[in-house]
């Protein structure tokens, strides 16, 4: 067992959603999309069996929108 990472993750540039079962309050697994419709699609593909959150567009490491679908 080696000590934990001390730097913060480094998302890539896409787009990402938040898949968790229902009713679950431990953290869920993080996808990543090219594109918004990918990402809009999978998330509709998941909604029905599991509880999706859409965290939004991340560029050069930095968070540029969020909240997409209450956008649409």
């Amino acid at each position: 067992m080696g000590r934990p990472p001390t730097r913060p993750i480094q998302f890539k540039d896409g787009f990402y959603i938040e898949i968790r079962n229902k009713g679950s309050k431990s953290g869920g697994v993080v996808l990543r999309r090219d594109t918004e419709s990918q990402m809009l699609r999978t998330a509709k593909d998941y909604e029905r069996s599991k509880d999706v959150t859409v965290l939004g567009e991340s560029k050069n490491g930095k968070w540029i929108s969020t909240n997409l679908a209450k956008a649409k």
